[in-house]
């Protein structure tokens, strides 16, 4: 892996994991941490070597607390929306990865960050999370993918919520909502996204990610077309060695051993 100013990236038993640095900035994304991700991102797309990755924020008190300010400021009606963009393109490689990301949130979770959160497919947070979307206080709106993920998520109306009033809230809210699969305390987080990779990681992979094109296209397509996707990627999955160990390792009652072919 390549060295990063603005990220800590490791990876073990087929887990990479991703560590947002900059504490003392409480992991806020500058233009630097969103390059150094798409890079990070891109590089473990294509390592065999990966299958799942979970991506965290340095210290106790943030995931992401959202964009740095200071950046935002130097932006007009047309830089702006190339701000937007470029945000958006490093957000869609995340969704679009064809691996499993979980974002294991350990702290702030505000505007980009909350957004890099919604980025991910699933979301783990600890106790102390929060998650908001405040940029209507600076005059702005989510830029990042946030006014659409988070309405797929959890329902418009809940949406335009957190959207209109800048509100933030805690991670049992966020649980409640549907907005987290789970909450558990900041000590036992890592341990828990781990817990939940491995799990994954124990699946045959090709339908992992057959499974996660399929749902990336809900998004995107009506119930009809949607299914037809569906109907061809069950069939990719059929004609694989892994659909033949899976289903005689049923029948045998024993575990499967996936060889992702």
């Amino acid at each position: 892996m390549a060295n990063y100013e603005t990220l800590l990236v490791e990876t073990k038993n087929r887990i990479a994991l991703i560590t947002i640095n900059r504490p003392d900035k409480l992991n806020a994304l500058n233009a630097l941490a969103k390059s150094e991700l798409k890079e990070a991102f891109e590089s473990i797309k294509n390592d065999p070597n990966v299958d799942v990755v979970i991506l965290t924020g340095s210290g106790q008190k943030a995931f992401v607390a959202g964009t740095d300010i200071k950046e935002l400021t130097e932006l007009d009606a047309v830089s702006g929306k190339n701000f937007s963009e470029g945000g958006q393109s490093v957000f869609n490689l995340i969704e679009n990865l064809g691996k499993p990301v979980i974002a294991a949130v350990n702290g702030f979770a505000l505007g980009g960050g909350s957004e890099l959160a919604l980025a991910c497919h699933l979301r783990i947070a600890s106790e102390n999370a929060k998650f908001g979307q405040p940029e209507v206080n600076l005059g702005i709106i989510p830029g990042y993918g946030g006014t659409q993920r988070l309405a797929r998520l959890v329902g418009k109306g809940r949406a335009l919520e957190l959207i209109l009033t800048g509100d933030q809230i805690d991670a049992a809210e966020a649980y409640r909502i549907g907005l987290v699969n789970k909450v558990v305390p900041l000590s036992d987080l890592l341990r828990m996204a781990e817990e939940v990779a491995r799990k994954i990681i124990s699946k045959g992979q090709i339908a992992v990610r057959m499974a996660l094109k399929a749902t990336n296209m809900t998004q995107e397509t009506n119930l009809t077309d949607g299914q037809a996707l569906e109907a061809s990627l069950f069939g990719v999955c059929c004609g694989t060695e892994d659909f033949q160990e899976g289903t005689k390792s049923f029948l045998e009652k024993r575990k499967p051993e996936f060889k992702n072919k």
